[in-house]
């Protein structure tokens, strides 16, 4: 017999002209259904990196930067950075940049083609599952279309949800094809270990997917609920199926828990599992109870939606005891629904099971909850809805075919419209954090985030105030005040920066971004020895710290310690050989040293890491013009001006390097430019003197001596050049 599905999409009536309508072919609504999901995203293409995980993800992880390479695969493997352990994520990451470098559109693009993607899987799952072709065509049109799943898309940290999920969907089709052949091979005399190359196929993408975000870990649970229905592998909870069906999971359950329990060591060592000191079990177990209910809130009702929801440690006892009933209560009901309609039982099980890993119980994070941790369980909410929709509304004839097909229109209508304006919140740091600011109470991290952006934007005073206020609902977070006092130094506020670096201190003794900074900032008024002493302390916390061992070469520099100072740079290039700071100033070391290829070696490594940064090229070009490479030199004063045109330095050195090679016209134009953008430069009117003076400008030349001996009264070389050029003016000429 035809199904429900095929009934409605043909003519019965045997006098038509045609009896039967060709159904349109299952590969074409996929590749319609991922098309218009692509559309529906490109707009996110005009999205920037944000301020939140993107920098340690991509935009400041040197290693990522690097593309593909050998070390780079081994550091993925091995990194815990960012508290996560997720090799296959960080892989993905890499090939982007290798392809894109730091281009925000082709990070976004590989999201949105991953989720366009999952939303084709997740109906060619659902429909080689069980034949049904519009409905599975609908719960793969909400899922890919609805709004809550903006943040796991147009977040480019998020890669992991959209990768995990096109694993894991994977992971579902190759154990869907093991198990309807293994059905279609009934009749094996007893149980052994199944050897099919798509059980060995599933096993492989579950192990990719949790090494993209171990959340797939209750993936083996799916897989015994697909058993239930729509497989029906087992009619009910029988015992003894049961057990056969756990024996076949073995090896996914052993998997999960050895990679789980790597990401948890991982988690707890980066310090992002919250100890139960902080938040104690019972108050994590009601914002469980209470997240369940928030969770099918927002799939519902997505409005409101935030990338960060503020923890609110307890929640009033009424609200925990009524979600923990409606809880209770829905899974009795479905329960004894669960001859008569498998699937609602599936999907809720699915629903709460997959959301266990990220419920709070384990706490990781400060957040209540998160859009992103409903990518895949929110599956199991829209097969329930649909196929009990269709159960009780179309196969029972309670409402026309037309008005629940207008109702899905509907639905679908809004959910295109909701997420095309979701989509704009995320178009920069701004944006996202006032919105979340506008929709959700006392966001201490929407505050921190937004006073970063408008501190980078150079809107200080306005960070300043969303500094205050974070620290105001959070008054003992350390971090807050080093935020704080890092954007009130950049206002010249030196000293009320050092209040809030040692308040931090205060609160987070063992704080080393607290004693970094505090140490930057004394160096600035003068205070070497207590900053050394700062910067001493932040090393015996944290020994390989390479920041620290960098700003402890800068002290010793300063205090004329040259030697001691290449030791500490030399140690943070053991711990980071990508530190392009360390490079640098162990350039400017040796440079100090006249040990002129030895500081070109370290200029040229910084380059590579710091490619636009001027100063660099400035001080390359200064090592290669002393080191007699004159022609190297002008391509990187050139370099350095194209970057920063109003560079008077740069303008100078490139006027010595041009004069040196003769040609003095050109030379004597770069003089000006420096001498225009720096009037006081005594040196460049020093040379742009005897430079004019050798044209036989003499009057000129005079001039300019003239001037530089005025701003440097003790300047010895100039005023000896100013005696000789009018020596020489006064001279008459030989015949």
């Amino acid at each position: 017999m035809p199904t429900s599905d095929e009934a409605l999409s043909r003519n019965d009536n045997p006098l038509s002209p045609v009896a039967v309508r060709p159904p349109i072919p299952a590969w074409l609504l996929a590749v319609l259904l991922a098309l218009m999901t692509l559309a529906l995203y490109w707009p996110a293409l005009r999205c920037d990196f944000i301020n939140f995980d993107d920098q340690g993800y991509v935009t400041k992880n040197v290693q990522v930067q690097n593309g593909l390479t050998w070390e780079s695969v081994q550091w993925a493997f091995r990194s815990g950075e960012l508290s996560n352990w997720h090799p296959v994520t960080w892989l993905s990451h890499m090939l982007d940049c290798q392809i894109y470098v730091l281009k925000p559109w082709g990070h976004h693009l590989t999201n949105i083609l991953l989720h366009a993607v999952n939303t084709a899987l997740v109906f060619v799952l659902l429909h080689s599952l069980t034949r049904t072709r519009w409905r599975s065509l609908l719960v793969a049109a909400l899922f890919g279309w609805h709004p809550v799943h903006v943040e796991s898309v147009v977040w480019v940290s998020e890669r992991k949800d959209v990768l995990s999920g096109c694993f894991g969907l994977l992971t579902l089709m190759a154990y869907a094809r093991y198990a309807q052949n293994r059905s279609a091979a009934a009749g094996s005399s007893r149980f052994h270990l199944p050897s099919s190359i798509f059980y060995l196929l599933s096993l492989c993408l579950f192990a990719l997917g949790l090494m993209s975000k171990p959340m797939l870990v209750t993936w083996p649970f799916v897989l015994l609920l697909l058993d239930y229905w729509p497989l029906r592998r087992f009619p009910d909870f029988s015992i003894q199926r049961c057990g056969r069906l756990l024996v076949e999971k073995i090896p996914f359950f052993a998997l999960a828990a050895l990679l789980s329990l790597v990401a948890f060591l991982v988690q707890r060592h980066g310090g992002a599992v919250v100890a139960v000191e902080c938040l104690p079990l019972d108050a994590r177990a009601g914002n469980a109870l209470i997240s369940y209910y928030r969770y099918l809130g927002m799939t519902f009702w997505p409005s409101q939606l935030a990338y960060f929801y503020p923890h609110p440690s307890y929640w009033p006892a009424a609200k925990v005891l009524l979600a923990a009933g409606l809880l209770l209560g829905i899974s009795a009901i479905l329960f004894r629904q669960r001859h008569r309609q498998p699937f609602l039982l599936m999907g809720w099980l699915w629903f709460v099971g997959t959301l266990v890993p990220v419920i709070g119980l384990v706490q990781v994070g400060e957040q209540a909850l998160a859009d992103r941790y409903m990518y895949l369980p929110s599956l199991g909410i829209l097969i329930a809805v649909i196929w009990g929709a269709h159960d009780s509304i179309i196969r029972r004839g309670r409402f026309p075919v037309l008005t629940a097909s207008v109702a899905a229109a509907a639905g679908l209508s809004l959910c295109l419209a909701l997420t095309r304006q979701q989509i704009s919140y995320w178009q920069d740091s701004e944006t996202l954090n006032r919105h979340a600011l506008a929709v959700t109470e006392n966001n201490h991290l929407a505050h921190v985030n937004l006073g970063m952006a408008l501190r980078d934007k150079g809107q200080i005073d306005e960070a300043i105030r969303e500094f205050q206020a974070a620290i105001r609902l959070k008054p003992y977070n350390a971090a807050f005040h080093v935020n704080l006092g890092a954007t009130l130094a950049k206002k010249g506020l030196t000293d009320v920066a050092i209040s809030q670096y040692q308040q931090a201190i205060h609160l987070e003794p063992d704080n080393v971004d607290a004693h970094n900074h505090l140490g930057t900032a004394l160096t600035k008024i003068g205070l070497t020895d207590e900053a050394m002493r700062e910067f001493q302390e932040a090393l015996r916390l944290k020994p390989d710290n390479a920041a620290s061992h960098v700003n402890l070469g800068g002290t010793l520099a300063r205090k004329g310690q040259t030697d001691a100072a290449i030791a500490q740079y030399q140690a943070a290039l053991r711990l980071e050989s990508d530190n392009a700071e360390a490079h640098y100033n162990l350039g400017i070391a040796y440079y100090l040293k006249e040990q002129f290829a030895a500081a070109i070696v370290q200029y040229e490594a910084a380059l590579n890491l710091k490619p636009t940064n001027p100063e660099i090229h400035y001080n390359l070009g200064s090592a290669l013009a002393l080191n007699g490479q004159l022609d190297q030199a002008l391509q990187h004063f050139q370099a350095a001006l194209r970057l920063k045109p109003d560079y008077a330095e740069a303008h100078y050195n490139l006027a010595r390097a041009l004069a040196a090679k003769g040609q003095a016209d050109a030379a004597i134009d770069q003089y000006q430019q420096a001498i225009r953008l720096k009037p006081g430069y005594a040196e460049a009117r020093n040379n742009l003197g005897t430079a004019l003076a050798r044209k036989g400008k003499f009057d000129e030349a005079i001039q300019q001596l003239q001037e530089a001996v005025r701003l440097q009264p003790d300047f010895l070389q100039a005023q000896n050049n100013l005696r000789l050029v009018i020596d020489m003016k006064n001279t008459p000429p030989v015949h």
